[in-house]
């Protein structure tokens, strides 16, 4: 394999899906692990993402964790350049617009869609192109689907970015879910002429079976659409790392979906994380579930409180929503009455503010002045500003690394110091992201919580998070190895589509 074009820029591919969550996001960052190992110097980017499950850039910008991840299989330091949209949801209908790592306001999807995402798509296309004159290749995402029809005119993330940087198209397909063929071929004709001339073929994935079965519709596709398929990749368990959105996609493609290893003492421990609304970055708990004998599982009812050693209040972009959803739902006096027995309780980040004693809120509800549940002394102020940085420090004895995304500024006026927060008995907060990935911090935790709960539990001494997201990583690299027509995929992108592709009728409506 070579570099980009000589005098021009690196080469690029654009990861398309006939669906939300078709794999995109895995298949982006399996196509970096891949050409990182063959010698080729490559970047993700995805041109607009919305996700509440983003990360901090050592500069200081927020980003989607999904790109985070593609840059950590590419092995290159994430940058605002890999994601220079984020939208971040408040409601059904309006989102933060992060633009470069930095929030520029709120906005409803329909002025969102009525024109400020078109006037982006110069910085869009400005950033690729720097990337693009600094890597041999650079793998691009989309988002949904490219023949979302009703939002082509104003598409910035999909065909609109494909047109303008003239990318070759990779469409991503679920067989998993059925009708693959049929999402395959509507795609491609709902597209304009001109959209069509980009899009290469398609790539099967979440196959299970034998292939041999599945040849002659892949043959049948061809002659019905004159495109290529650049593999078949198979079903496998614990590869949905750090997907953008969806508590099943957290669930049940991450670590979680792993083998489960014996626990190393005589117990396992239970944690209970409430699934509370606009939740995120809930990745903060795959480093628990990477824990052998840790289960984690998502609740919303008080009575699946009961049984559990340890209860994790998570992020949200919405901490007074949160709270009320947890008192309407009696989980808040169940977390009270645990905090009251001296039974572990953590909240991170929202779920820290909201176990604290007042919360003034008027950036991110208006609501504001608000009582918190006063599990915690601290009182809460939300700052137009919102505060993004790596903090790094030491916490029951251990080292400790996090990121910190957040509005609201906590005054601490009690307690024992926790990371940037306090502990009361078995209550803990803090702001910090990610601490939990600190495999020396998180074992010293767990043995407090193990303690406090009354298991026999011990935490495996060779655990290491960073080692297993390495595995999965190359994991996915394999997949493309093994399962990908990896020469004609090198050819797509270095010299892009192949000519003479043919209209598939009706195209899109005029």
């Amino acid at each position: 394999m070579s570099g980009g074009r000589e005098g021009g820029p690196g080469g690029g591919l654009l990861v398309a899906g006939t669906t939300s969550d078709a794999g995109k996001s895995v298949v982006t960052a399996g196509i970096c692990r891949w050409l990182v190992r063959r010698g080729v110097k490559v970047a993700p980017f995805k041109a607009q993402n919305m996700s509440l499950n983003s990360f901090v850039t050592r500069e200081g910008a927020e980003i989607g964790r999904a790109q985070a991840m593609q840059a950590q299989a590419a092995r290159v330091e994430p940058t605002a350049l890999m994601n220079p949209v984020l939208l971040k949801p408040g409601s059904d209908r309006s989102s933060q617009v992060v633009l470069m790592g930095r929030p520029v306001g709120e906005m409803s999807a329909r002025g969102y869609h009525g024109g400020r995402q078109e006037a982006l798509l110069g910085t869009v296309l400005d950033c690729l192109a720097e990337l693009r004159g600094t890597y041999d290749a650079v793998i691009c995402e989309g988002a949904g689907s490219p023949a979302e029809i009703n939002l082509r005119r104003t598409d910035i993330v999909n065909m609109g970015i494909a047109r303008n940087a003239r990318l070759p198209v990779l469409v991503v397909g679920d067989i998993d879910r059925g009708g693959v063929f049929a999402s395959f071929f509507g795609t491609v004709a709902l597209l304009s002429r001109e959209d069509q001339e980009l899009v290469a073929g398609f790539l099967v994935n979440k196959f299970r079976g034998d292939v041999s079965l599945l040849e002659p519709g892949i043959d049948m596709l061809h002659g019905l659409t004159g495109r290529h398929t650049y593999g078949v990749l198979p079903y496998r368990h614990g590869l949905g790392i750090d997907e953008e959105d969806g508590l099943r996609v957290s669930l049940r493609g991450s670590v979680r979906e792993s083998e489960v290893s014996a626990p190393v003492g005589e117990d396992i421990l239970r944690v209970a994380v409430c699934a509370i609304p606009l939740m995120s970055n809930f990745t903060d708990l795959d480093a628990l579930a990477a824990e052998p004998g840790v289960v984690v599982r998502f609740v919303d009812r008080a009575e699946e409180l009961v049984d559990a050693d340890l209860v994790v209040v998570p992020g949200t972009r919405g901490t007074v929503r949160a709270l009320e959803w947890l008192r309407r739902r009696g989980l808040a006096d169940a977390l009270v009455r645990r905090a009251a027995e001296g039974r572990p309780v953590l909240g991170i980040c929202g779920g820290f503010q909201l176990l604290g004693e007042h919360i003034d809120d008027e950036v991110e509800s208006r609501a504001g002045a608000v009582d918190g549940l006063g599990l915690l002394p601290v009182r809460v102020r939300f700052a137009r500003e919102k505060t993004l940085t790596r903090p790094a420090g030491e916490a029951l004895g251990e080292p400790v690394e996090g990121y910190e995304i957040h509005h609201g500024v906590a005054e601490v006026t009690g307690g024992q110091p926790f990371l940037d927060g306090c502990r009361v008995g078995q209550v803990w907060g803090t702001h910090w992201h990610g601490s939990l990935e600190s495999d020396g911090f998180r074992r010293a935790f767990l043995r407090e919580v193990a303690a406090a709960a009354g298991r026999r539990f011990v935490p495996a001494a060779g655990t290491s998070f960073a080692g297993l997201r390495e595995e999965q990583l190359d994991r996915l690299g394999d997949l493309i190895e093994e399962h990908a027509d990896t020469d004609a995929l090198w050819r797509l992108i270095e010299s892009g589509a192949p000519t003479g592709l043919p209209f598939i009728p009706p195209g899109a409506p005029a």
